[in-house]
């Protein structure tokens, strides 16, 4: 049985070639084979908006296509669908997903709303008014928000792997070590099922893994996500984060058109080397290196992310050295609070930290961002 969510649209197009019958008896060879390449193609393309923009999962149900090829379909392909285990809704909006896998793994999927009105760079992050902004999501439905204006974006943070490798002394996935990768269907399922409850309008991979240690599922799971007749996500608007697999990230920008986020987390390769072991093997000047060769069109950014750790790397110093780490580099910070959990020796630095850190950067023209995480783990 073939996973019908593992599949490309030129994938599915191959798959039913054998299938596509033309008329024509003067027809030469060349031109039959022609026909028949076009008629597969299109049928794919009807599928994928059967199953992607319609939601529908059942073969029969797909009145266009003919009896013989829902019977086809029926017998060898299947929509793969999540298991729901848990449904959690934070305070500050957040909403997290525990999903169970074919083989009993869990892994978590998070819908973030962000407010359209977004705070300016002399304004302190308010936790009560997240909290109350979220509580707002959480009693309404998601579609009036999106329609109304309320919210700029609905952003799933999907998973890549069951567990990860990459063992950051910071991260609570990281003491979980790695159990396997997911596979393409496994991936692109979590932005199917959250799209069935959410008008999701950006996806990162930022979940549990390092999205670049399983690059063939995640290119694969990519070039489904932004095909405009399935799932048909912008390309500007799926990022994939990594915290440094060098090589990875160079093939990445081969393979398929899509944004990139870099774990930076620390501004010296001592600090680094410290809390992301795979500082040791890709230092900070490899990576950068890695991150001016990378392909961006027009307007478009890399993001670096920051996790600040109290007394490791939110100083002033830190921030001025941040600066001159990117320069030359198009690319925007997003400043991430440490969510203190108890596999951690780290603390969360104080509000009054991340501003004077933000505010730096903001004074010396960086854009920065600060983003809030929920302290609710699943």
């Amino acid at each position: 049985m073939i996973y019908f969510q593992s599949l490309t649209k030129a994938d599915l197009a191959e798959l039913l070639l054998p299938l596509s019958r033309v008329k024509g008896r003067d027809l030469t060879d060349e031109e039959r084979a022609r026909k028949a390449e076009k008629q597969a193609k299109y049928r794919a393309q009807q599928i994928f908006h059967w199953v992607y923009q319609r939601h529908v999962d059942e073969w029969e149900q797909m009145s266009d296509l003919s009896k013989d090829l829902r019977a086809w379909l029926t017998e060898n392909v299947v929509v793969y669908r999540l298991t729901e285990r848990v449904n959690q809704q934070a305070l500050d909006g957040t909403h997290k997903f525990l999903w169970d896998l074919h083989d009993k793994k869990t892994i978590e999927s998070v819908i973030i709303p962000a407010a359209l009105q977004e705070k300016s760079d002399d304004d302190v992050f308010d936790e009560k008014e997240a909290i109350v902004q979220g509580k707002r999501f959480a009693g309404q439905e998601t579609d009036a928000h999106v329609a109304s204006g309320q919210w700029k974006r609905l952003t799933a943070c999907i998973s890549s792997q069951v567990g990860c490798a990459m063992a950051c002394k910071f991260c609570l996935t990281g003491v979980q070590g790695l159990d396997r990768s997911l596979e393409t269907h496994e991936i692109v399922a979590q932005v199917h099922e959250l799209r069935r409850r959410a008008p999701i309008t950006n996806i990162v991979f930022m979940g549990m893994g390092e999205p670049l240690h399983n690059l063939d599922n995640v290119s694969k799971a990519c070039q489904i996500l932004i095909d405009q007749d399935g799932l048909g996500l912008s390309k500007r608007k799926v990022t994939v984060s990594t915290s440094g697999l060098v090589p990875a990230i160079e093939e990445l920008g081969r393979r398929v058109d899509v944004s990139l986020a870099i774990s930076l987390n620390a501004t010296t390769d001592e600090q680094r080397s410290r809390i992301m072991p795979v500082n040791k093997k890709w230092n900070i000047e490899a990576l950068l290196n890695a991150c001016r060769n990378y392909p961006l069109g027009p307007h478009r950014r890399i993001t670096f992310e920051y996790v600040m750790l109290k007394d490791l790397n939110d100083t002033l110093e830190d921030a001025a050295r941040l600066i001159k780490l990117t320069r030359g580099i198009p690319s925007k910070i997003n400043l991430i609070p440490f969510n203190e959990h108890s596999g951690s020796e780290f603390k969360r630095p104080s509000d009054e930290v991340v501003h004077a850190f933000k505010r730096y950067l903001g004074d010396r023209n960086v854009t920065a961002t600060v983003r809030i995480l929920s302290l609710i783990h699943i």
